[in-house]
């Protein structure tokens, strides 16, 4: 393995507030040099409960001008815009750019698949999406953990990306920013954290 650069260019993806009565919502992508700095911005919109998140991700990555010099996607989640599944494999594969999903919490995996359940006739499409996502690791930070998924780059990888990141919360700066972006066109202003 070899030494992950400290200005790698990584893709920090997240959504914006939604409501459930719109059909479309906001989902912005910043590029980070390493967890220092903002050094572009993609946007997309994504329908609502939809399954068009992996078509949308992948188009708005592949037009870039800056998809050559990207290294990592990462997203807050496999779900964007409600229950909007991202298939990460496939975003990977069409992409050709490793995926690491971060979640700050073990996700509930019980409530989520009762969720699908009740609300979706094709609770089970979107749940097999979710799962193949892979295997949820846990990484101990001493006060606090973080679990994510990875497609593309080994765990150690992983691991050193999410602590060149980590520099102002318990979330990489990327998906950080990215949330405060998207919160922020969305509302008007920022609230929260990602």
């Amino acid at each position: 393995m070899q030494k992950i650069k400290e200005e790698i260019r990584i893709l920090g993806i997240d959504d914006g507030p939604f409501d459930r009565r719109k059909r479309k919502t906001l989902v912005v992508g910043v590029i980070f040099r390493g967890g220092e700095f903002l050094d572009g911005l993609l946007s997309t919109k994504i329908e609502v409960d939809g399954k068009d998140s992996t078509k949308m991700l992948t188009e708005m990555v592949n037009k870039s001008k800056h998809k050559r010099q990207l290294k990592v996607i990462m997203l807050d989640g496999v779900t964007l815009g409600g229950f909007n599944v991202v298939d990460v494999r496939e975003l990977f594969e069409k992409t050709k750019i490793p995926v690491i999903v971060i979640n700050r919490k073990y996700p509930d995996l019980v409530s989520i698949k009762n969720a699908l359940k009740k609300n979706f006739e094709d609770w089970d499409q979107r749940w097999r999406t979710i799962l193949k996502a892979g295997e949820i690791k846990k990484m101990d930070l001493g006060n606090f953990s973080i679990f994510y998924q990875n497609v593309g780059i080994e765990n150690e990888e992983t691991e050193e990306i999410i602590m060149l990141t980590l520099k102002r919360a318990q979330i990489p700066e990327p998906l950080r920013i990215a949330h405060i972006i998207a919160t922020g066109i969305v509302k008007g202003e920022s609230e929260g954290h990602a």
